[in-house]
């Protein structure tokens, strides 16, 4: 089982940066896909970027490229989310997740999910 936890949300002004982590026990962690979704008041929840296990392979949201960076570090079964340039359309619920296949950008088809860390960019 793996319990995937977020953390690093907050409020930040347009422009500025965020970066979440996403963090959890065991082995089965580092050998996971790791994804990263968003939803916003009264919208479906939207795929952000996701990486491999290994880190060879990341994928992102058109929205997002550029501004954003999925890592991990899988000596300490981490995943950071570097947000930079935020906008006010940023402003959502971000969740971190896990497959154990390869990246996906569909909610769908991840098992194992966070509760999630509200990230706000005012304007």
């Amino acid at each position: 089982q793996v319990r995937p936890v977020e953390s690093g949300g907050g409020l930040v002004q347009f422009g500025g940066s965020l970066r979440l982590s996403c963090a959890a026990s065991g082995r089965a962690f580092s050998e996971s896909t790791v994804g990263w979704f968003r939803q916003a008041p009264g919208k479906e929840r939207e795929f952000v970027a996701a990486i491999s296990w290994n880190g060879v392979t990341t994928r992102y949201a058109d929205s997002v490229k550029g501004r954003f960076t999925i890592s991990r570090y899988n000596a300490k079964n981490t995943v950071s989310l570097q947000m930079n340039s935020l906008k006010p359309e940023d402003t959502a619920v971000y969740f971190c997740a896990a497959r154990g296949g390869p990246t996906s950008t569909t909610a769908l088809e991840y098992n194992f999910w966070g509760q999630g860390t509200q990230v706000t960019v005012s304007s």
